[in-house]
This record gives structure tokens, sequence and C-alpha cells, in this order.
């Protein structure tokens, strides 16, 4: 059996531009992926305090994104519409080198 698949990203988003850069992902980032086949879900995360352990460094925000499989995924993330998407949600970062996870959601 095929489990779905999330891909989890920490962001450190310009804490002065965060509202532009949330507005700009439930408006334009969310609906243009969830036109693609196999989407499932998206969140932006905002970072409240570490419970336990340290947070990791200079993140406040965690992007996350569910697929049917990671092949349907793989199509999203090769197309021009996420080269265009993510180009601009990634103008909003302090940080740009940010480690992507990819789960099994089981």
């Amino acid at each position: 059996m095929s489990h779905p698949i999330q891909v989890h990203g920490d962001l450190a988003i310009d804490a002065s531009r965060a509202a532009e850069a949330v507005h700009y992902f439930e408006t334009v980032y969310r609906p243009t992926a969830d036109r693609f086949e196999g989407f499932l879900d998206l969140r932006l995360l905002e970072l409240v305090t570490a419970v336990t352990g340290t947070a990791p460094p200079g993140i406040n925000y965690r992007f996350s994104i569910s697929f049917t499989s990671e092949a349907l995924r793989q199509r999203w993330v090769a197309s021009p519409e996420h080269q265009e998407v993510w180009g601009a949600l990634d103008a909003f970062l302090t940080n740009h080198d940010v480690t992507f996870l990819l789960f099994d959601a089981i």
C-alpha cells in the first residue's frame, strides 16, 4: 500500500515582511499548488516556542506540503508554476539555505 508523503522545510522569513509573506502564501502559493494532481495539503506553521529541546537556529516558520506520492510532488516541483511561486516566496526569506525533509505519512 502506498502512503502519502510530506515534505517539511524550516524557513527564516523576514519578520518585517511576515504578514506579506503569509498573505502571499495563502492567496497565491497554496491555490497554485492545489491545482496539481496529487496535492493534499499545504501549511505554513509559525514557530511559537520550543516546548522541549532547542528550535533550529534562525527559523520562524515551517513549510509542510503533502502529496499522494513523491512522483506527483516532483511534477509540481518541476513545473513552471512552482518555479514562479517558490521564487516569489523565497524573496521573503533571510536565509535561502533551506533543508527539506521528505517523510512517508504512515
